[in-house]
């Protein structure tokens, strides 16, 4: 008893099935492949990333005040002390009288708000101020500095009004601004 598939010509597809086998061993190899250089290149670049120094805005470490660092003149340079005794006496008479601070840009940067007082007989301009942040327990995160380039009258006082001072830590609840350096009007 035959059921008569013999006629049906079933084997022009039985070589199909093993270049199909074939086809599909060969883009397993290659998908695998694909997927080692994708590790590699993944590993290599968090092997550079970790090399890379951090930047100053991103350390956990305090920040030098360049600002605030007054070089030493020569002995024979009488013009660079005397700009250095200037810079010292206009910060002498510039103070901060009140700020505040609150997040913005969706709670990663910090907005200042402070109050300048000018009691110099000049206008001073290029106000540069360093934000020191700290956690609730009082802990230093980072600092950031920021160069106003408004001008402040002489005898008066200038408020400045959520200020973008930088990018904080998510952690950071405290903050104290302070005055490092202006130059005359």
């Amino acid at each position: 008893m035959s059921a008569g598939f013999e006629r049906v010509g079933l084997g022009r597809f039985a070589g199909i099935g093993e270049r199909l086998a074939r086809v599909v061993t060969v883009a397993s190899v290659s998908f695998g492949r694909s997927l080692l250089w994708l590790l590699a290149a993944i590993i290599v670049g968090s092997g550079v990333w970790m090399l890379l120094p951090l930047s100053k805005g991103n350390s956990a470490e305090p920040a030098k005040p360049e600002l605030a660092s007054v070089e030493t003149a020569p002995s024979g340079d009488a013009a660079a002390s005397e700009a250095q005794a200037l810079a010292a006496a206009e910060l002498d008479r510039l103070r901060i009288s009140s700020q505040t601070w609150r997040r913005g840009g969706l709670g990663s940067k910090a907005l200042v708000t402070f109050t300048l007082r000018n009691d110099n007989d000049y206008a001073v301009k290029d106000v540069a101020i360093v934000c020191a942040f700290a956690r609730r327990d009082g802990s230093h995160l980072t600092d950031r500095s920021r160069v106003l380039a408004d001008t402040v009258s002489m005898k008066s006082r200038k408020t400045f009004a959520r200020i973008t001072v930088g990018y904080v830590n998510v952690n950071a609840d405290q903050a104290k601004c302070s005055l490092v350096a202006a130059r005359r009007a």
